[in-house]
Formats: C-alpha cells, structure tokens, sequence
C-alpha cells in the first residue's frame, strides 16, 4: 500500500486536543477555519498531483513540474518543489530511482539527486565527511542549467554542513547571485551559513537581511529575510539585544509583503506562519490575528517544527491564545528578550 503524502493531517498530541476540547473555541467566531480544518505543509496545486503520483510510484508528474519550472525560469517554485520532492524521495524513492535511470543527465535528475543527497547526509553523525563525498553531485546539478540558481543554493547548505570556510562560501555566494540575485533560497541559505559563523552577532545577520530586503523588489520572498532574523534573535538565546525597533521594522516589512498575496494561499504560507510567531512574541496581537485570518487553514512545520515535536499542535495552541487573549500582549510570550527552546537548525 503506497504510503500518503506528507502533506496529509498528523496526529495532534494531547495539547492540541485539549485545545480542541476547550469550550467554546474562538477561531471561527475570529474568522478562522476550525481546529480540524487546519492542515500542515498543504503542497500548491502544481505540486500537490506530483507528490500524489510519486506516492503511486509514477514521476511523469515530478518531471513535468520541474522542467516547467526551468523552462520558465521560475526558481523560487523550482527550489520549493525540489526540496518537497526531495523530502518524499528520502521514505519513498522508488519513484526517483526509477526516473534516474531512465534519464539519468536530465538536469531535474541531477538536481533533485543533489537535494537528496544532502538531506540524507545532514542527518548523520558524520554530516561534514558525508557532504564532501556528496560534492560531484552538486557540481553536476550546476552544471545542468547554467542559469539556474537552485544548485547554488544546495551547495550554500553544502557549505554550511561541511564547515567550509569564508572564502569559499564567498565564492559561491558570487555565482548564486550573479544568476538570481534576488534569489530567496539562496539568500535563506546565506544568512544560516553567517547566522552560524557569527554566532551571537545578530546585528551583522539584521544588516545582511536588511540589506538584500531593501535592494529587491517589493513583491519579492526576500522581503521576509528580516523577519527571519528576528526569529533567530527571538529564539537564539546568546548575544546582545537588537532594538525593538529594529524587530518592529522587520515584522512590518514582512506584513506589507504577505499584503500582496491573496488570503489562505499554501505559497506564502510559511512566512505568514514565521511572521505570526515574531507578532506573538512582539506582543502584537490584532497583527497577529490579521495574518492568521490570511493563513487560513495552512500551518507549516517551520518555524512550529523548530519549537516543538508537534508542529501543528503548537501551532493551535499559539492560535488559540491570540484568539482568546487580551487585547494587549499574548499570554505566554514575552514581548522581548530571548530563549525560547530551539531544534537545531532553527535559523
């Protein structure tokens, strides 16, 4: 029996049903789908028939997707796709295998042979040995389009796992940017190999973030790069404070791009989700509530999965004490300072 998609509900843990057992539920007098309407890591529409069809053990569907991606230059949505189909390749390839051997030079191939070999490394023990063997990979995914930034940002995470130095990094943070210079994964993957290098400089990490915000256009995904520093800042625990003005500036610019997007939309998601965490923890509750109604019924793992085992039962529970809240601060998040618990990897 094929196994589901990983986009199908979880299990709550007993949190998550209490909070559902809790009489009478606020969110849909709020304007908010139910608890039992809400679903974690919702896949597009473009993506949601290939993971199926995958699940089938077909990757007709895989391909297509990722060669449109490619011929129209869509790499935001092509470096999304490739790490989703990547994460269902590691508990189900036989899919993939069955596609790599039947066009093994196909760019899409290389690509998403590179994605899964870096996943499965990352995991190990021995994570910077493993990613050094995994090296040619990379450099052949690269070299399968030329244009596409995707493998640069594979090789940024490479980088980061592999404890490269400056230099190197420098390196191949110039060939990224010289073929999508606005490139969110990318600059995702850049300011975590920094975040680590710097460790405790979150004022550095606001500079780099607000800098790429500031240079790209405003419907870009990087206009959320800040917000995902006041996360690392929020959650960190160790250096010195940022002002809160600066978390302020970073929530807000992250509000004005979420503004562009329709409501309830799986693309955005995630950084609605991200920025409903920051909110949370800025004591600003009505914006809070604003992005949740924009949400809608789309959690995401991240950043829920960084701060519990049960992403989408923290992510209830966070729902539910905006909703039932005063009209100042949220009970159970401070408005400042740091140390919330974190999983590693969190930035």
């Amino acid at each position: 029996m094929a196994l589901l998609p990983p986009f199908i509900r979880a299990n709550r843990t007993s949190a998550s049903r209490r909070a559902r057992t809790a009489a009478p539920h606020p969110a849909p007098a709020l304007g908010l789908p139910a608890d039992d309407e809400v679903l974690l890591d919702v896949p597009d529409d473009r993506l949601g028939p290939a993971l199926v069809a995958a699940g089938r053990d077909t990757y007709e569907a895989a391909a297509a997707l990722l060669a449109g991606t490619r011929e129209r230059a869509e790499w935001e949505h092509r470096d999304r796709y490739v790490t989703r189909l990547a994460s269902f390749a590691r508990s189900r390839p036989e899919w993939f295998e069955e596609w790599r051997a039947a066009a093994p030079h196909d760019p899409d191939v290389l690509l998403l042979a590179a994605q899964l070999a870096v996943g499965r490394a990352w995991d190990s023990p021995a994570r910077a040995e493993l990613l050094r063997e995994v090296s040619p990979l990379i450099t052949a995914a690269a070299q399968g389009d030329h244009r596409d930034p995707v493998p640069w940002r594979i090789a940024l995470d490479h980088a980061r796992g592999s404890n490269a130095g400056h230099k190197y990094f420098g390196e191949l943070w110039s060939a990224a940017v010289r073929r999508a210079p606005h490139h969110y994964g990318c600059h995702v993957a850049a300011k975590r190999y920094l975040a680590e290098s710097w460790h405790g400089s979150h004022r550095e990490c606001f500079d780099f973030a607000d800098r790429a915000a500031q240079d790209a256009p405003a419907g870009a995904l990087v206009q959320a790069l800040p917000v995902r520093a006041a996360f690392a800042y929020l959650t960190d625990g160790c250096g010195p404070e940022v002002p809160r003005e600066r978390l302020d500036s970073a929530a807000d610019r992250a509000i004005g791009l979420s503004a562009r997007f329709p409501g309830s939309d799986p693309w955005t998601a995630e950084i609605r989700n991200l920025l409903t965490y920051v909110l949370v923890r800025l004591g600003r509750r009505a914006d809070a509530l604003a992005q949740l109604r924009l949400i809608g019924p789309y959690a995401t793992s991240f950043p829920w999965g960084r701060l519990s085992d049960d992403p989408l039962g923290h992510f209830l529970a966070v729902r539910e004490n905006v909703c039932s809240g005063p009209s100042g601060e949220p009970a159970g998040h401070p408005p400042d300072g740091h140390g919330e618990r974190t999983y590693p990897a969190d930035h």
